[in-house]
C-alpha cells in the first residue's frame, strides 16, 4: 500500500438521540470530536414502526406552501 493516503482513523463520541453515548472509530473530523445523531436505530421508523415528519432544511414547509392550492375537490357540491 501508499503510504499517507489513507485518511487518519481515530477515536470519536457518538450521541444518540436518547442521550446515551458511545465510542467508535472514524475518520470524520479529529480524535474526541462528538457526532450527535439526528436519526438513529432508536428512532428511525423502519425499526420503530412509529413514522413522524423530519423537516431540518424547512423543505417540507415549502412543498406544503407550493402546492396548498392543489387537492381532491369533491364533485357533489
Amino acid at each position: 500500500m501508499k503510504d499517507n493516503i489513507h485518511p487518519d482513523y481515530h477515536e470519536i463520541n457518538v450521541v444518540m438521540t436518547d442521550g446515551t453515548e458511545y465510542k467508535t472509530r472514524s475518520t470524520l473530523g479529529k480524535a474526541g470530536d462528538t457526532l450527535r445523531l439526528d436519526i438513529d436505530p432508536k428512532s428511525h421508523p423502519a425499526w420503530t414502526g412509529v413514522h413522524r415528519m423530519v423537516d431540518t432544511a424547512g423543505q417540507l414547509a415549502k412543498f406544503k406552501k407550493r402546492f396548498d392550492g392543489f387537492g381532491i375537490k369533491s364533485t357533489n357540491s
